[in-house]
């Protein structure tokens, strides 16, 4: 293998900056040509294409979002619009593809193998932790830290005037971000997408915290859970605090990144090219166990990622 490229696909994530960099400097020992594929999807079928050496990557690691930039590439699901991504990697003598990304862009990267033989490796680049089959995703940990730092902030304000904080965190499908972040802040309650809610018995309990003498109290929501406004609609009649709303939004997804993450992605990113090299294509560098591992593109999208609820009684147990 002599030419390969690199995307960054979706949503941007901490890390994916490190992912990058060790794809390159690792192909580049290799006398691997590195090609970076600006704009995702979208800039692969624009030709949008920079060549990547070791001085093009220096100093990113520590830098949040991507070098490569995002997007989004609804066209990608046609099979004729993958068909055309197909020719002009081959036109450019691109024979093996990285793509990091979530779960849209993973599926771009297998129908690139199933349908059109382009040799793929996906790396996992999402603050949800949503994907399936890896223990973490290249930006969770930095996302993590980011809502934890912004709860802490919050509950020295809701302190100084005892009012209750609703804080919307993202996780559209999941509510892995409002769970550990909810769990390590202390956080009263949490509101995820896995779990219905009671508001009713919600608003009691936190009215009996209220009564033996809480002078805060914070609510973590997942936005696919619901909507800050709803939750706080529901509640602030009924819990003796004063109600105040926070939505981290885009906050979440920069800052730069972990070492965590940083490790994270450089092992990740390493280890993809040498899947490549070893022609182990079709498949997913994830985290299993300490160790990064290849799994089947295929295995992992078919699956939905379950959030461990035993974290969710922890977090209910010790609020």
């Amino acid at each position: 293998m002599k030419k390969i490229a690199v995307m960054t696909s979706g949503g941007d994530a901490p890390g994916m900056n490190a992912a990058i960099r060790a794809v390159v400097r690792y192909a580049v020992r290799n006398d691997i040509q590195v090609l970076g594929i600006q704009r995702g999807y979208a800039g692969l079928l624009d030709e949008d294409f920079i060549e990547m050496d070791f001085s093009s990557v220096g100093g990113i690691m520590e830098k949040g979002g991507t070098i490569l930039r995002s997007s989004r590439c609804p066209e990608f699901v046609r099979k004729e619009t993958r068909q055309e991504a197909a020719k002009i990697l081959a036109k450019h003598g691109v024979e093996g593809l990285i793509v990091i990304g979530g779960e849209g862009s993973l599926h771009g990267a297998m129908f690139l193998e199933e349908e059109q033989k382009v040799p793929v490796v996906g790396i996992p680049g999402t603050i949800d932790n949503d994907i399936a089959m890896t223990d973490m995703s290249i930006g969770v940990d930095t996302c993590l830290n980011t809502v934890v730092d912004a709860i802490q902030k919050l509950k020295d304000t809701a302190s100084s005037h005892e009012r209750a904080f609703i804080v919307e965190v993202m996780g559209r499908s999941s509510g892995y971000i409002a769970t550990v972040a909810g769990l390590v802040t202390g956080a009263e309650a949490i509101v995820i997408p896995e779990i219905p809610v009671n508001y009713e018995a919600l608003g009691n309990k936190i009215l009996k915290e209220r009564e033996r003498g809480k002078i805060n109290c914070i609510v973590v929501v997942a936005e696919g859970a619901a909507s800050a406004y709803t939750v706080a609609r529901h509640l602030e009649h009924r819990i003796g605090y004063e109600t105040r709303i926070t939505i981290l939004g885009h906050i979440q997804r920069g800052g730069s990144p972990t070492a965590f993450d940083r490790l994270l992605a450089s092992r990740m990113g390493v280890a993809a090219v040498e899947f490549l090299k070893r022609g182990n294509s079709y498949v997913m560098t994830a985290l299993q166990g300490g160790k990064i591992v290849p799994v089947k593109l295929d295995e992992v999208l078919k699956q939905k990622k379950s959030l461990n609820m035993e974290l969710v009684e922890l977090t209910a147990l010790l609020s």
